[in-house]
């Protein structure tokens, strides 16, 4: 997983399909779907720890996105 398409499609894998209309609200509950797939041991500490920094720079691009700051 590099990005959060491929994340997203790593859920679906799962059955986990997650859309809500809101982007900060999808990240929460995506970030859920991992840990939860991490204390289950279905995910191993790299690809956990991949996933949570994903999720994270994707929470961090919308609130500069809704701030009106460049995506640079």
């Amino acid at each position: 997983m590099n990005n959060l398409y491929e994340l997203k499609k790593w859920l679906i894998s799962f059955g986990a399909v997650i859309y809500t209309k809101d982007p900060l609200a999808d990240l929460d509950l995506i970030e859920e779907e991992v840990k939860e797939a991490y204390n289950m041991g279905v995910l191993d500490k790299d690809s956990y720890q991949k996933a949570l920094l994903i999720v994270r720079q994707e929470r961090n691009k919308i609130s500069r996105e809704k701030r009106g700051e460049s995506h640079e």
